[in-house]
């Protein structure tokens, strides 16, 4: 079976024996008959378990709103999002001058205003105040989270009369998936509280596709409810970055509403796990470093028996592409190191490095890439530079029924075994 996989640019093709694949694992055709609402504007209409937008600013007598908004990191098509949920604002009697769009950053740089721009258009730009969250500034208290933490948030979020959070939902490795709820924590949350988020993702329910008994989802949502979030507005979108299912209402339902969707679009069933994945990221700019690439391991170690065999395709041209990332694998002399630095000194992008050693702890991982050779090594990867003559080698030394599966867009899927949650 011959089979193209994208790297980087290009595609490389590979060979693979037909009676050894298991499945090619892609993501589900989207079918718009599957959505009943993909407009933000029929989304507004009929919002979940919620007043509608209008109805709110009557019944808190709103004088000013925040919209809390995704960072250019997360392509959010916000010039279509955007101007009905302004639309309606103004209708019920708020001024353009007392809107403020907050930008969710987290613990990224701030935006630029020529960023901001590209992201929400030049109209929007010249009419509303943008911010951008700073993490270690400018937050205020909103209570006690359930594990004991105070929950500090931006004082603009806290102090607007109407506070609506806006978002994109897709698969994340360890929240589950994006979305809702993130939008307080980590999006405009203290940077001790994003760090105590992200620390734990070392739950093993903590992890791609789940959002049921997820601790760390269960957190987001209960920050996003001591928030005082009054609205939501989610978007689903396809590979063209179209708005193919849009929810709005209540901060939990309307965002489960959304999830719900994604999930039909990517978790797949598989029939029994494979010997050897091989996955790509889908090529660029998801494979433009391996902070980005990492999120296809995730997929991948979802279909690969304990033991087996993960080759990843990841042309990764910007190197590692983040700092902390880069000296947490370059310091480490085992997989050991970093995951007792996780839990001895975490540090937000070391905690990538503690999610390769995750999938390592399960599975031999192959890389395919242009980084030099010692730094795939340092990753504790093995360099590959013929990955047909890999593959072959791999396929003798399984068991003669060895078995492989194929992901060209891995990070778009989460896989389950049939019968199994």
């Amino acid at each position: 079976m011959n089979i193209q996989l994208a790297y980087g640019h290009r595609q490389i093709s590979l060979d693979v024996p037909k009676k050894r694949v298991l499945s090619v694992v892609k993501a589900r055709k989207t079918d718009q008959q599957l959505s009943q609402i993909n407009s933000v504007e029929e989304a507004l209409r009929c919002p979940k378990n919620s007043p509608t937008l209008k109805e709110l600013v009557y019944q808190k007598t709103a004088q000013n709103a925040v919209i809390v908004v995704n960072d250019i990191t997360r392509p959010t098509p916000y010039q279509e999002i955007l101007p009905p949920i302004l639309d309606e604002l103004r209708a019920a009697g708020i001024q353009e001058k007392h809107i403020t769009l907050l930008i969710a950053t987290g613990i990224h740089r701030d935006q630029t205003e020529e960023e901001n721009k590209m992201v929400f258009g030049e109209e929007i730009c010249s009419k509303y105040r943008i911010i951008n969250h700073n993490c270690d500034h400018d937050l205020a208290s909103v209570g006690m989270l359930s594990s004991g933490m105070e929950l500090l948030i931006n004082k603009h979020a806290v102090e607007a009369d109407l506070l609506i959070t806006t978002g994109l939902v897709g698969l994340h490795y360890f929240a589950g998936y994006s979305g809702g709820r993130k939008s307080i924590l980590p999006g405009i949350a203290s940077r001790s509280a994003i760090e105590a988020s992200h620390k734990m993702m070392s739950d093993t329910r903590a992890c791609l596709g789940n959002y049921q008994n997820n601790p760390v989802s269960d957190l987001m949502v209960e920050a996003a409810e001591i928030a005082g979030v009054d609205f939501i507005v989610n978007v689903v979108t396809g590979s063209h970055n179209e708005i193919l299912h849009a929810s709005a209402g209540h901060v939990y339902h309307a965002w489960i509403d959304a999830v719900r969707f994604a999930e039909q679009m990517s978790v797949v069933t598989i029939p029994e796990k494979a010997d050897i994945v091989i996955a790509s990221c889908g090529g660029y700019p998801k494979d433009i470093n391996m902070y980005q690439a990492q999120k296809a391991l995730d997929s991948a170690s979802l279909g690969v028996k304990d033991g087996g065999t993960i080759i990843l395709l990841a042309e990764c041209p910007e190197g590692l592409g983040e700092d902390t990332f880069e000296e947490w694998v370059m310091t480490a002399t085992c997989t050991e190191d970093i995951e007792k630095r996780f839990f001895e000194k975490f540090e937000l992008g070391g905690h990538k490095a503690y999610a390769i050693c995750r999938t390592l702890r399960k599975a031999e991982i192959y890389l395919h890439s242009s980084l030099q050779d010692n730094i795939v090594k340092d990753l504790f990867m093995h360099p590959v530079h013929d990955l047909q003559d890999l593959i072959s080698v791999l396929l003798k030394q399984y068991d003669p029924e060895a078995s492989v599966i194929i992901m060209p867009e891995a990070p778009k899927i989460a896989l389950r075994v049939n019968g199994k949650e």
